[in-house]
């Protein structure tokens, strides 16, 4: 058991309910933020189903486009457990389709989640954390970052900000002693997959998928590290390293995949 507390956003499914159930087994108290309260009620069910030991789960409905319902969480968390040490920036959407011909308030609303949002969850979970001068936020991302995606630009341009933010956002806050990682992701079997904005279609095949636990796993070990970037698998570090050295390449395989 630790008395470490994690603020999780997207935490109604995917990757962060996935985390929360992770941190909470390892005995993490764990704020969930989503815009469906009744999804984070039925995932608090599960939590509470879970055999003890464990942390406690406080479901706080917040939508990381509007700061206020996160600063309003963030003060539930402190008067609940007293204490945030961990964020985990997870909420965000995907998109499919060309730039020019894609719905502009698809893109709006990538643009806001994807990186607004991140940037308002950082705003909101600093100050608690500056409060003991310790603490870590992990961002995540996606391992398409750094690669030209025809067909699924948005999404990894809003990746590649986030990315790039990490690094700037470490060295800010070092004098506050809070760790900053980049959770680089590759495609992992979540609703994610099926919710994506847009009205373009994965054509191509071929790219492993890993299993959502694997992922949340992950998270939770890096919680206790010092890792300023995180890539899962090998296959993932061959497409960051593609993206990296071999960019053309990258970019005409990344085609092949969307339409």
């Amino acid at each position: 058991m630790t008395e470490k507390v994690v603020f999780i956003t997207g935490g109604s499914s995917g990757i962060g309910r996935a985390t929360t159930l992770a941190f909470v087994r390892a005995g993490y108290h764990v704020t969930g933020t989503a815009r469906r309260i009744e999804r984070l009620k039925s995932l608090q069910d599960e939590v509470n189903a879970l055999p003890a030991p464990h942390g406690n789960f406080l479901p706080a409905q917040g939508d990381v486009t509007q700061p206020e319902t996160l600063e309003q969480a963030v003060s539930q968390t402190i008067d609940t457990f007293g204490r945030l040490d961990i964020l985990v920036a997870n909420a965000g959407v995907g998109h499919r389709g060309a730039i020019v011909d894609s719905e502009w308030d698809d893109i709006q609303t990538l643009l806001r989640t994807n990186i607004d949002g991140v940037l308002h969850s950082v705003r909101a979970c600093v100050p608690a954390m500056r409060q003991h001068n310790s603490g870590h936020i992990m961002i995540i991302s996606s391992v398409v970052a750094n690669v030209s995606s025809p067909y699924a630009a948005t999404y990894a341009a809003s990746k590649a900000f986030v990315s790039n933010l990490t690094g700037s956002l470490r060295l800010e806050l070092d004098a506050d002693n809070i760790k900053v990682t980049d959770f680089l992701v590759g495609r992992t079997e979540t609703e994610f997959n099926t919710n994506r904005l847009g009205e373009g279609k994965r054509t191509g095949g071929g790219i492993p998928t890993m299993d959502v636990e694997q992922v949340a796993q992950a998270i939770v070990n890096t919680a206790n590290t010092n890792k300023n970037r995180v890539i899962l698998r090998m296959f993932d570090r061959l497409i960051v390293w593609g993206g990296t050295f071999v960019p053309g390449i990258m970019a005409r395989l990344a085609k092949r995949q969307y339409k």
